[in-house]
């Protein structure tokens, strides 16, 4: 029998090399498992010699590539693809190969159907680099900002496990339910920010080009004005004088303040201190808290729980999860856990010092853990979350809806009447001299 060079990951995720002896590579990859290893490559000696021996060749065959990959690759490096796009793409894929066409074939097959864009480029490059010897996670590993490290290992471990196109389709799902999840988050907030704009927009013009005719009215017939419209006038005074509006009517120093305020925030954001701080506030908002971190105990368990079902070791799917977690708050929770886990204890026990996981959450895991069903428990969880997301959307809409109008009927009520009780002192006061 021939004997397999092997590398695997053992329950620490330590990397293991061996040799085993087997009929073929699917019996050696079920005795590497049976001693406890999770195996991330298998090759046949006498493979192994052919794929060192092409290991030039293939790097040749890279460098030979033409300038105009290599500016592809370049503008990759810089341009990722909507999650939506990606999501369709993956489901195609494994549709393509669990009906029986070579991996190849399948992405060439897609590459014609894409539109001129990166992702027909990073197809074109797969495409050239699995021709040259790389297997499909190695070629994927190149283009970093369309696939990630999930995807990538995921993709591993089913090219290890002979499992390919099963595991496509937990990704398809996977991707398609997170961007289900993603859309519902920014329709619950969406709605509001647009409301709140259009008012601030509507009332600054008030405030800008209305009141100042008024004040103008008001100031001929010179007439006591009441305290509200002394503050709007003053307000209005302010606003105007500041922004210059006087010399530019459309254009003033006042529309470049958002401007400056974006750049800050994005410059903060850029730190680490200022990623946390801006996480640690999206957890504690109000009405928007509760939404946000069910979202992300939603994506925590879908993603490690993919992971977990698609082989990959579990301190290995914790590193990958706490890279893609998208939360600060949550990375650091995950990498604690990852810590305790490598220690030998269980995941339930450092999730709960955490403080960040419901109970429900860690109870639910806990009982995974001892009936050794993890991964579907960790499924279930993400279920459920993605139903309280639902509920927490529609929920939401229905108190910010009669918030927002009440907001918007004192800020334009207060304006209205601070504007009539003068002109109704005036039309008294006409009166009075008519009658006179």
């Amino acid at each position: 029998m021939p004997n397999f060079n092997y590398v695997a990951m053992n329950d620490k995720g330590a990397e293991v090399n061996g040799v085993v002896e087997a009929e073929s590579t699917v019996a050696a990859i079920n005795q590497i498992r049976d001693m406890g290893y999770f195996p991330t490559n298998v090759v046949a000696q006498s493979e192994k010699a052919v794929r060192s021996g092409s290991a030039q060749s293939r790097t040749r065959t890279r460098e030979s590539k033409g300038a105009g990959l290599q500016m592809r690759l370049k503008f990759l490096e810089r341009s990722g693809v909507r999650s939506k796009v990606l999501a369709i793409f993956i489901r195609q894929l494994a549709t393509l190969i669990d009906a029986g066409l070579p991996l190849l074939r399948s992405l060439r097959v897609l590459e014609e159907q894409q539109k001129p864009g990166p992702l027909r480029d990073a197809l074109i490059g797969l495409a050239e680099s699995i021709e040259g010897g790389s297997t499909f996670s190695e070629a994927l590993s190149s283009y970093p900002k369309i696939f990630d490290k999930l995807f990538v290992n995921m993709v591993k471990a089913g090219e290890a496990g002979g499992v390919l196109e099963l595991v496509l389709n937990r990704l398809a799902d996977y991707m398609e339910k997170a961007q289900k999840l993603k859309s519902k988050v920014k329709s619950a907030m969406i709605y509001p920010i647009f409301v709140i704009a259009l008012a601030l927009g509507v009332t600054l013009f008030l405030v800008t080009f209305v009141v100042p005719k008024f004040k103008e009215i008001f100031e001929d017939f010179n007439i006591t004005l009441p305290t509200m419209t002394q503050v709007l006038i003053r307000v209005s005074t302010t606003i105007k004088d500041y922004a210059y509006f006087d010399h530019f009517p459309y254009v003033g120093p006042l529309v470049f303040v958002p401007i400056i305020i974006f750049f800050i925030i994005r410059f903060t954001l850029k730190t680490e201190k200022g990623r946390r701080g801006w996480d640690i506030m999206k957890l504690n908002l109000p009405l928007f808290g509760t939404l946000v971190r069910k979202a992300s105990i939603a994506r925590f368990s879908r993603t490690l729980g993919t992971l977990i079902t698609s082989g990959v070791p579990i301190l290995q799917a914790l590193n990958i999860v706490r890279d893609t977690s998208g939360n600060e708050i949550i990375a650091e929770a995950v990498g604690s856990v990852h810590d305790s886990i490598r220690e030998g204890e269980s995941i339930a026990s450092p999730l709960r010092d955490t403080k960040v996981f419901t109970p429900l959450v860690i109870s639910m895991i806990e009982v995974g853990e001892q009936t050794g069903q993890l991964p579907e428990m960790l499924m279930k969880i993400a279920d459920t979350y993605d139903d309280d997301v639902d509920t927490a959307v529609a929920g939401l809409t229905s108190i910010i809806e009669p918030m927002l109008i009440i907001f918007l009927a004192f800020i334009v009520g207060f304006i209205v009447i601070s504007l009539f009780l003068p002109l109704i002192t005036m039309i008294t006061n006409f009166s009075q001299m008519e009658n006179a």
